[in-house]
């Protein structure tokens, strides 16, 4: 379980500064475990999310055999309490192309009610300036008008979003820059260290934003900053043996 504290530091730093954090683990390659570009996030002046994927497939291009509309949100709400924290629904869109918004004001109202403290779907949405005002962060592959016919055939399954597979109750950061996965055994050790890492790269800044930089200035600065990264490293290495 990770304690509440420990969401709340990880909500101080954006998402390219965790993904760097990550990387000084050494526990997945570098080109892994982020969503890819056609995932944007719809609102970029939004602080950071922090919460645990609460996933389901999607469709919206045919009536679900029930002829209800928006079948499974009910139940979808109800799985909010088998996470480690607060919930982020995560939707894969299985109609290609995209026919129809995955989500819109009522669905966020209800997830923020509920406790989701955002959305990220391959698919699209609307409503925007409804959503917008309960300042509730979601991210899209784009936007479309109408909402079809809504319906989840399945509800806390593995998922593929953004390039990557999210499990239920993966450990989700994103921003306007994108959406990343935090992996749970290390998400403690990346919140302590997220100060001292920003301290390491804010030495390169302080220096070339001085009066007058000079390539000197920015070897002395890079090589600093490497060495103050590098003892990071060392001192986390232990929790990935």
């Amino acid at each position: 379980m990770i304690r509440p504290e420990i969401l709340a530091k990880l909500r101080l730093f954006d998402t390219p500064t965790i993904c760097n954090i990550i990387e000084l683990f050494n526990i997945r390659p570098y080109n892994t475990g982020f969503m890819d570009q056609r995932i944007q996030a719809c609102f970029p002046e939004l602080p950071p999310m922090v919460g645990f994927a609460a996933t389901a497939t999607f469709r919206a291009g045919g009536a679900p055999r029930s002829g209800a509309g928006y079948v499974g949100l009910v139940d979808q709400v109800k799985r909010f309490e088998e996470l480690s924290g607060p919930p982020v629904v995560v939707f894969q869109d299985l109609d290609d192309p995209t026919v129809a918004a995955t989500f819109g004001e009522i669905m966020c109202t209800a997830y923020q009610a509920f406790g989701a403290i955002g959305l990220i779907t391959s698919g699209g949405g609307r409503d925007l300036q409804q959503v917008h005002a309960i300042q509730f962060p979601v991210f899209t592959n784009g936007t479309i008008c109408s909402h079809g016919y809504v319906h989840f055939p399945q509800i806390h399954v593995p998922i593929h979003v953004g390039g990557i597979t999210i499990y239920p109750d993966d450990l989700l950061h994103g921003d306007l820059n994108g959406v990343t996965t935090i992996p749970v055994e290390i998400a403690s050790e990346v919140a302590d260290v997220g100060e001292d890492f920003v301290k390491a790269e804010n030495i390169v800044l302080t220096a070339i934003r001085g009066n007058n930089p000079t390539p000197a200035v920015l070897q002395k600065a890079l090589a600093e900053s490497k060495d103050q990264i590098q003892n990071l490293r060392n001192h986390l290495s232990r929790f990935t043996k």
